[in-house]
């Protein structure tokens, strides 16, 4: 579980490729990792599996590459970190458990003073219920506040310590993100559409 505040931006040091998977090594300013530990890499949940002084390694399935982003991933990229939360963390964000649902086009970009409003389009018919205007969404393993709901998709509005701590700053138009969207809107969702259907099989 994470809270979607990026400690800081490591950098993709070495890409090994396989038939159906890749593993990673990054760069980090984390210390005291453990072998087995959880990070959320651009907001996906990855186990550390080799540490060495100032990087650790982690492997992604075919599983993750479909549902994300990084089977885009080039050597020298920014990507967002976050240790996993403990149980006496201060939550600054909103609950994040590193499950990415789907990755979503970042359309467009318009620079307003020193903030940036980002435009997401691409969303999943099946997930388009989650989007909750001032409601929370995980984009890149970052806790943003959606700003607007479109037909499209939706809007945020980027502060300028957003742009600057996490790799949402080196953003183009026509990128591509990680989008989780909030675990509780999820689960209401869920619970009551299930009371509903069984509430009118019941009748």
């Amino acid at each position: 579980m994470f809270s979607g505040i990026v400690d800081h931006c490591g950098e993709v040091l070495k890409i090994t490729r396989f038939q159906d998977s890749i593993s990673l090594e990054i760069s980090t300013r984390f210390e005291n990792l453990s072998l087995g530990e959880s990070i959320a890499v651009d907001g996906v949940c990855l186990t550390v599996t080799a540490i060495h002084p100032a990087s650790f390694c982690c492997d992604l399935s075919s599983e993750t590459l479909n549902l994300t982003h990084l089977k885009h991933l080039k050597e020298h990229q920014a990507l967002n970190l976050e240790r996993s939360l403990r149980l006496n963390d201060f939550v600054g964000g909103h609950f994040v458990n590193g499950h990415v649902d789907q990755s979503a086009t970042l359309a467009s970009i318009r620079q307003e003073g020193d903030y940036r409003e980002f435009s997401i389009t691409g969303i999943k018919p099946e997930f388009s219920v989650y989007l909750i205007q001032k409601g929370s969404i995980s984009v890149n393993g970052v806790s943003l506040t959606i700003n607007e709901v479109t037909d499209e998709g939706f809007k945020l509005m980027l502060i300028p310590h957003t742009l600057e701590r996490t790799n949402l700053g080196y953003l183009k138009a026509n990128d591509s993100v990680n989008l989780e969207f909030d675990i509780f809107s999820k689960t209401i969702f869920k619970q009551v559409s299930y009371l509903m259907r069984h509430q009118h099989e019941a009748q």
